[in-house]
């Protein structure tokens, strides 16, 4: 079972071993994303455990993304289950262009296969969930507003279709990847983002696993290609303001 760190005295407080009890309770009650848990009063009868150290407990573990309280309404599983809103610390990076060209080359080695394998396993409630979500990222792009988010959940979306349960704990990864990607270059692939959902889409409709790796193998590419068009331009700026830097010293 996986535990929480002591307290640096050896010594495990009783709201860390019931933080640690909470977890396993999910993962014995197969609990996921957005799963409620049973209430206070319950929760400290099957735990064993005071409401004080319960409520100490939940919000350790809200702190770690493990769950979310809404007043008035409950304890919950949180949609992040325990993965950090920034796992990898690209906020720390300061050459957003490289790290965006970094990720869409991680993308362009582990997105194709596991599309391959969505193709091979959705069913057709799983594929009229995909297709409103191209829906909803298309309806974005064409009034103008952002469209990150749900073009992350498109890809999430596929990836959880693989049926691999590694990749649901690297979403967060290709979340990031998305979001950067839009907001360097300005989100200025809208038709052909359309396109290639629409693209994706239709491989793993016709359950085809070549198909669908090449849609998204195509997807990466068009949008590695516009990085390296905006590198390219950004390195003729500043070859262009050095020669005119030059020529006026001279």
């Amino acid at each position: 079972m996986p535990q929480l760190k002591s307290n640096g005295t050896g010594i495990r407080s009783l709201s860390e071993i019931a933080a640690d009890k909470i977890i396993q309770h999910i993962v014995d009650k197969g609990l996921d994303k957005g799963d409620k848990l049973d209430n206070e009063k319950t929760l400290c009868e099957s735990l064993n455990v005071g409401r004080s150290t319960l409520r100490e407990a939940v919000r350790m573990l809200a702190s770690r993304n493990i769950l979310v309280v809404r007043h008035g309404s409950g304890i919950y599983v949180s949609d992040k289950l325990g993965i950090p809103d920034d796992p990898l610390g690209f906020t720390f990076i300061k050459d957003k262009r490289k790290l965006v060209t970094d990720l869409l080359e991680f993308r362009r080695i582990v997105e194709p296969p596991i599309c391959a394998m969505a193709a091979l396993a959705a069913t057709e409630s799983q594929l009229m969930e995909l297709k409103e979500l191209e829906q909803e990222v298309d309806e974005l792009i064409l009034s103008n507003k952002p469209h990150h988010e749900a073009d992350a959940r498109f890809h999430a979306k596929i990836c959880a279709i693989s049926g691999n349960s590694v990749m649901p704990k690297i979403e967060p990864i290709i979340y990031n990847a998305i979001g950067l990607f839009i907001n360097v270059t300005g989100s200025v692939l809208k038709q052909e983002t359309m396109d290639d959902h629409r693209a994706l889409y239709e491989a793993l409709r016709l359950h085809d696993p070549v198909r669908a790796s090449d849609a998204m193998f195509m997807h990466i590419i068009h949008n590695r290609e516009l990085m390296d068009k905006l590198i390219r331009e950004k390195q003729e700026m500043k070859w262009s303001d050095s020669l005119r830097a030059s020529s006026i010293e001279s």
